[in-house]
């Protein structure tokens, strides 16, 4: 403190110049009397003025000190203040999470009710649907060429006297020649004919059986792989090449999809339909959409959620309905719905796959058998 210092350093000086008068001999007390007074009052007043500074200067520190406590409170009643809030805002959000965590694990809840009743209700389905399958099989292994079920060949209930002949009669020595059973044998009625019975031969092809195997393992409808790469070159691209391409392409992504509709129509309808700017002429549903020609048309298809309908002819719609029963057998086998060993179903793929090729051919059964 400046002001004490030079205080202290004057009291100092007094002090010194008063010993010095006393040191200076006997005489000194009788010659120097009145100086002697002179630094003692001088000695008393400076140190009056250092204890009045001091005095001061400590009632500064005293109210600076004051000052600081005023605001160590005032900040100690803000941070009170702030842990106060966060405290209560601690709490209403421990209460929120608590009410989403009750509210999630609710829906949670229901959620996995309706699930484990639509499981059920598929379950119970797949089981409906399997019974079916079951009954469907009893009818085709109860049909023989000798005695065919009717349920399956409905165009022999109307049917009056038919002719029967037997064609590719075996010969015994010939059956005996050729034995029978490194092959299967199937037998099947001709299309246009009921009466009219083939004796076929199958053998496996090795090349297409390890291609299926290979795309078993891992069961798509990516036609990347090597067994469905080679259907849709060989059977699926020709069966829907019609030749209308554009409405063509339209329907094979259709198909594939799993999302076209097929559904009769009144022959009365007269429309008028378009897609992608090209005009189909169904006039009294005697044009084909697909071929061009004119049929008589007693379906029509639409695609996917479009509203416009597409009016076919019945060679059209059976290469369309060969190709989906393909692709709904395959899904099938995707799914795991199939409970065959990997033969039968690559002889059932073998079967579906000739359908392509027959419908694809011109052959197809209508409404009359």
């Amino acid at each position: 403190i400046p002001n004490s210092f030079l205080l202290t350093n004057s009291l100092t000086g007094h002090v010194r110049d008063l010993k010095n008068l006393r040191k200076t001999g006997p005489w000194s007390s009788q010659v120097h009397p009145l100086k002697e007074t002179i630094v003692l009052s001088r000695l008393r007043s400076s140190s009056l003025e250092i204890r009045e500074k001091g005095s001061e200067i400590l009632r500064e520190q005293l109210d600076a000190a004051k000052n600081e406590l005023k605001l160590k409170d005032k900040e100690c009643e803000r941070l009170s203040q702030v842990r106060n809030q966060l405290e209560q805002e601690l709490e209403e959000l421990t209460a929120s999470l608590f009410e989403e965590a009750h509210k999630m694990v609710r829906d949670a809840n229901v959620k996995q009710a309706a699930s484990e009743k639509q499981l059920k209700e598929a379950q119970g389905k797949i089981d409906v649907l399997q019974a079916e399958v079951t009954a469907l099989k009893t009818l085709v292994l109860t049909s023989t060429p000798s005695s065919p079920n009717r349920q399956l060949h409905p165009q022999l209930q109307s049917s009056g006297t038919r002719g029967s002949y037997k064609s590719h009669i075996r010969n015994k020595s010939a059956s005996g020649a050729f034995p029978l059973s490194p092959a299967k044998k199937e037998i099947y009625r001709h299309s246009l004919n009921p009466d009219y019975e083939l004796y076929e031969l199958t053998k496996m092809d090795s090349i297409l059986f390890a291609e299926f195997l290979m795309w078993k393992e891992h069961p798509s409808l990516d036609r990347s792989s090597a067994f469905l790469s080679r259907i849709y070159r060989e059977d699926i691209g020709p069966c829907l090449s019609f030749t209308r391409s554009e409405l063509s392409h339209l329907v094979q992504s259709a198909v594939e999809n799993n999302s076209l509709t097929i559904e009769p129509v009144a022959m009365s309808a007269v429309p008028m339909v378009k897609a992608s700017a090209i005009e189909y002429d169904c006039a009294s549903t005697l044009k084909c959409a697909l071929s061009g020609l004119s049929r008589l048309c007693k379906h029509r298809i639409k695609l996917g959620d479009k509203e416009s309908y597409y009016y076919i002819s019945p060679s059209s719609r059976a290469r369309i309905t060969a190709v989906c029963n393909f692709f709904t057998y395959i899904r099938y086998i995707q799914q795991g719905l199939v409970r065959h060993d990997a033969e039968q179903m690559f002889w059932e793929i073998m079967r579906l796959r000739r359908e392509m090729n027959v419908a694809k051919l011109g052959f197809y059964l209508t409404d009359q058998g």
